[in-house]
């Protein structure tokens, strides 16, 4: 063997370890943003959008520190309960086409990953909770996951069409969470935040559905476009949408919002009301009413809750105080608003259902 061979042999060897560690790297990082997929990011702003408000507004007093932790497990916990829903939901994920590039359907995350995963993260994040703030907020987060995972995913979701309409709950239960976690009790005005965001579910998702029914039908999935047509749901949309923009008017009558609230809510209530009468008076064919109002509902909804936080701008209810030498920070609006409000503007769109 002359020195070339064994200087080619050489380099073949020591190539190889550089190109699998490569590969292994390039392997772990897919693997990483597979996981995070499935804790549904896009729709996790939401819950810790308006848990923040729940924070924000509710009357008790709450260090930096144990309020950052609050918020941090409420989106671990959410994004738990998608990870659960995933896990159950694969087999009618990998018929539609909307949900078929999940990572779970695509082969990426296998269920037993994704059912410890998800199982890890939600009890992690109701144990951390009940540490930093108090066993009532622990809980509500607790049977929250459990709603969605049990009774939504696992039942509703599959047997019946008012699946969104009961399963909603879940998704409006953040800011009592966060209310609780403040003052380590429910009160009457995280229960109007909780009606605002329940009876804001079904425009939503319907008019979503309405766009996918083929695909919800396919996979056996009784949403209400499916089982009843167009039509009635565009009915039901309007139905839905009158009660949404009356309750939300509710922070501003029972006090607890002002005036730019009040005055906010009364005009993205108007454009919705107008825009869901449209889609009532639209054909089956026409696709674009239901899109206009599906997105738009995102928008009010980060809209109405910025605007509840904005009118508590000038009196923050909640002052956060520092571990670090007594010293107070200043308001939420100050520490955790812009941040949430910034992601919340940019990442969100909930067509995950």
């Amino acid at each position: 063997m002359n020195v070339k061979t064994i200087a080619d042999h050489f380099c073949e060897r020591s190539a190889v370890p550089a190109s699998s560690h490569s590969a292994d790297r390039l392997a772990e990082r897919w693997r990483l943003s597979d996981f995070f997929e499935l804790t549904k990011p896009r729709v996790m702003v939401l819950a810790v959008f308006t848990a923040v408000a729940g924070l924000v507004n509710a009357p008790g007093q709450l260090d930096l520190l144990p309020a950052l932790i609050a918020v941090l497990s409420i989106a671990a916990g959410a994004g738990a309960a998608g990870v659960l829903n995933m896990w159950y939901d694969a087999d009618i994920d990998a018929v539609m086409t909307r949900t078929a590039m999940r990572p779970i359907p695509r082969g990426r995350v296998s269920k037993v990953e994704a059912l410890v995963f998800g199982a890890v993260l939600g009890a992690i994040a109701v144990v951390v909770l009940s540490f930093a703030t108090n066993l009532t907020a622990a809980a509500l987060l607790a049977c929250t996951i459990l709603f969605y995972v049990v009774v939504y995913t696992a039942w509703l979701k599959r047997f019946t069409r008012q699946n969104i309409v009961i399963g909603g709950a879940a998704g409006a239960l953040p800011p009592v969470i966060g209310w609780a976690a403040a003052t380590g009790e429910i009160g009457l005005e995280p229960l109007t935040l909780f009606l605002i965001i329940f009876l804001w579910t079904p425009p939503h998702f319907w008019a979503l559905a309405l766009n996918r029914s083929d695909d919800y039908a396919r996979a056996g999935v009784p949403m209400l476009p499916v089982v009843v047509g167009q039509s009635a749901t565009a009915r039901q949309i309007l139905i839905y949408s009158g009660l949404l923009v009356l309750a939300s008017e509710l922070p501003w009558v029972l006090g607890f919002a002002g005036t730019v609230y009040g005055a906010i809510a009364a005009i993205c209530g108007a454009i919705f009301l107008l825009l869901a009468f449209q889609l009532s008076r639209s054909t089956g064919a026409d696709r674009r009413a239901a899109q206009r109002l599906f997105l738009f509902s995102i928008t009010y909804l980060f809209v109405l809750f910025a605007a509840l936080l904005i009118d508590h701008g000038g009196e923050s209810v909640l002052s956060m105080r520092s571990s670090h030498e007594g010293r107070t920070v200043g308001s939420v609006h100050a520490e955790l608003l812009p941040g949430a409000v910034r992601s919340a503007c940019c990442t969100v769109n909930f067509s995950e259902v």
